[in-house]
Parts: structure tokens; C-alpha cells; sequence
């Protein structure tokens, strides 16, 4: 046996080799994204009943539950088509300080955003509730009997 090496290059260039992404790969994107969409759904579905069977503060909060839903809706199609991309390009090969000097597939702002928008969210209506609703219910019971 030779201790050569397999393939050889000329001094200073280097051997690019074929990368073959796994199916499994494009399959967890869409799992992903269909789990940011599970969340969206189930948001919109709060908001639907906060505005249907909710008084003003209700109704309000809706409206805010409902963009928040929105945005993460929107913010999973762009994550999905992004990555898809960097799949189909194999963009993603070389992660880190790879090769190719491009970064993984993780976000680190998106989820950080939209769960400081549902924080937000959820505190505007504690105090509307707290402020509105004390205005509304002068005996403290529900309905103001």
C-alpha cells in the first residue's frame, strides 16, 4: 500500500468534494415550520374567542394576540423558504467556521422577538384588565352583579 494520499491537489488549492444533503434534512424544516404553525393556529384560536366572548379589554387583546399571530406566521414562512434555500444550495454545509465560512440554519433574534411581542402582549392586557376593568366592575365580582 501507498501512503499517498487518495486525491491529491496542487499546493496551495484545494479538493472540493460532493456533499450529499439527506432527505431527513429538508423533512425537519418542514416539521419546523409546521410546529411555528401549530403555535400560530393556536394563538389565532385564543384570539378568536378573546374577541367573540370578550368584553372591550377583550377585545382589544384580540386584536394584539392576532398580530402576534400573524407575525409568527409570516416569520415561519420566511425561516422556512430561507432555510430551504441554504438546504438546496448547501449552504449549510461547513457550520461554524466550516469550510465555507457561512453559519448554520438556527435564527437567534426571530423566536427571541416574537416571544418578547408575546410577553407584551400578554402584560398590555393584565393592565388593561387591571385599569379598564376596574372602571367597568365597581363591586370587584365578575359582571358587576
Amino acid at each position: 500500500m501507498s501512503t499517498q494520499p487518495l486525491l491529491q491537489s496542487a499546493p496551495g488549492k484545494r479538493i472540493s468534494l460532493p456533499v450529499r444533503v439527506e432527505p431527513k434534512v429538508f423533512f425537519a424544516n418542514e416539521r419546523t415550520f409546521l410546529s411555528w404553525l401549530n403555535f400560530a393556529v393556536i394563538l389565532g384560536g385564543l384570539a378568536i374567542g378573546l374577541l367573540n366572548f370578550g368584553d372591550k379589554v377583550g377585545q382589544i387583546s384580540a386584536g394584539l394576540f392576532t398580530l402576534v399571530a400573524m407575525a409568527a406566521m409570516i416569520y415561519a414562512l420566511g425561516v422556512f423558504h430561507w432555510r430551504a434555500g441554504r438546504i438546496r444550495n448547501k449552504g449549510g454545509v461547513g457550520v461554524g467556521h466550516g469550510a465555507t465560512g457561512w453559519g448554520g440554519f438556527d435564527d437567534r433574534f426571530g423566536p427571541t422577538v416574537l416571544t418578547v411581542a408575546l410577553a407584551a402582549v400578554v402584560i398590555v392586557n393584565f393592565v388593561l384588565r387591571v385599569v379598564i376593568g376596574d372602571k367597568d366592575n365597581k363591586h370587584g365580582d365578575l359582571k358587576g352583579r
